[in-house]
Order: C-alpha cells, then structure tokens, then sequence
C-alpha cells in the first residue's frame, strides 16, 4: 500500500517511521522527525525543527512547527515537540519556541484540538486535554492535564491553567486558573468545581468533598489569598493521603501563579 502520496513534498533530511501516512500535497520540512503510526492528511505544513510521536492523526490545512508569532524573533533555532496519540484537527498551528523564554513548545499526548486552534510559541500542553474549535493560547501558556478549553476560549500570555479545570465556551483568560476550576465568560468568572469532569475521570466522593471545601475557602469565605492559604494547609493536615494530593495540588497552584488567579 502506498503510505506516502506522491504530490506530498518531504525533504530528503526528514525523518519519517516508514509507517507513517502522509497524504497529498502535503509538506514535510528537513529537521522534522515523526514516529510511527501517525497519520498526515492532505495540505498539512510541518516545517521548523519538529518531533512528532506515534499515532498521531494531523487532519488537512494544519500548519506546525512554524516560526513563532513574535517580533523579537530573528531567525534563531528553537523547537516543538508533540507526543502520542494527539488528534489535530483543520486548520490548527502550532508554532516553535523563542529563545527569550525556554525555546521550545512543548504538547503531551492523548490531546484532542479540534479545528482552527492555535497553541503560540512556548506553550506547554500536557495529556488528555480537549481544546474545542477556536481555543487559541497566546505564548508562554502552560495547560495543565485534563483541561478542557471550550470554543472562542482565549488565554493571556504567561497564564497557566491547572489540572481539569474546564473553561467555557467565548471566555476571556488573563488571569491563572487554579486546578479543578470551572469558569466561563468575559472577563472570565468562577462558578465552581468541575465535578462532571471529576466524576467522568474516577473521583470518589470523599476526594469530591474535599476538592469542593478547597474551592469554598479559597472563593466563598472571605478570607484574603494568604488566609485561605493558611485554612487550606489545615484542611490538607486532616485529610487522608489519596484525598489531600488533590488539595495539595491546589493549594501549590496558589504559589506558583504569577499573574494571580481567576477569583
């Protein structure tokens, strides 16, 4: 069976498992390195110094690996890297990194980015992600796993979103997103836990309880950012080890947030 259409064009220095499918008139630049399985539609652009996985599927029109959307870029080297089993639906671009930041784009696997989504240079993507027609990142993102980024989402540069939080459809993110999180609108608005997500993903009720207490200390008690801190360093202290992972990551989150959260 012919696996690669003879309209694709692929430089000789490509490196392509010989079980990968590349489809017509594609385009396939010479530091691209893709494993085995993945399959390439047709019209697909993957330039820059690219490493692709297994078993991708890149459907037609996606452009990846492309130079980052940046003025301060002149032409240095930096990179992408895709992992496993990613869908990438019509239209999506992916751009490489910018050395004024760690140089590299960085996706996970078992993502799915449905059409017209645009993740910028030094984003970092992690696994079982869901981003829905339109999502765009600007640069330097990071999107924790799970997370799920519904269609027209927009994310500021430098905010990070964290483990199954789940953002609604048109909202507006300059700010970060603590685990867990379900926000929707323009500016974007808390409005609880994602439980569905939980639920769907094997959380038990006592994890649930606890996650939904850390939500009210942090959004419902009045207290500042560093006595909820406080409160949910109590909480975690009371809490069996299998339950408290999941506050304690919450409650990292707070530390680590660089452009304050979503409150």
């Amino acid at each position: 069976m012919m696996l690669i259409h003879p309209s694709a064009l692929i430089d000789s220095k490509a490196n392509l498992d010989s079980s990968v499918e590349v489809g017509p008139y594609s385009i396939i630049g010479p530091h691209v390195s893709i494993g085995a399985g993945t399959k390439i539609g047709s019209h697909v652009v993957i330039s820059g110094h690219t490493t692709i996985g297994k078993d991708n599927d890149f459907h037609a029109f996606s452009s990846i690996g492309g130079p980052p959307q940046d003025k301060k870029y002149g032409g240095e080297v930096t990179y992408l890297e895709i992992g496993d089993r990613n869908l990438v639906r019509e239209f999506c671009t992916f751009n490489c990194g910018t050395v004024q930041d760690r140089g590299i784009t960085r996706i996970g696997s078992d993502n799915w980015f449905l059409a017209y989504v645009h993740i910028a240079h030094d984003c970092t993507v992690g696994n079982n992600t869901i981003f829905s027609n339109n999502a765009a990142l600007a640069g330097h993102v990071e999107i924790g796993d799970w997370v799920i980024m519904s269609g027209f989402s927009a994310v500021h540069q430098f905010c990070k979103i964290g483990a199954h939080a789940f953002v609604g459809m048109n909202t507006s993110l300059t700010q970060d997103v603590p685990p867990f999180v379900l926000l929707s609108g323009n500016p974007a608005v808390a409005h609880g836990v994602n439980l569905e997500g939980l639920k769907r993903r094997g959380f038990d009720r006592e994890q649930l309880n606890a996650i939904r207490q850390a939500y009210k200390v942090i959004y419902k008690s009045g207290l500042t950012l560093d006595e909820a801190k406080l409160a949910l360093d109590q909480q975690i202290a009371g809490l069996s080890q299998e339950v408290a992972v999941h506050v304690k990551s919450l409650r990292d989150f707070l530390d680590t947030s660089t452009r304050g959260i979503v409150r």
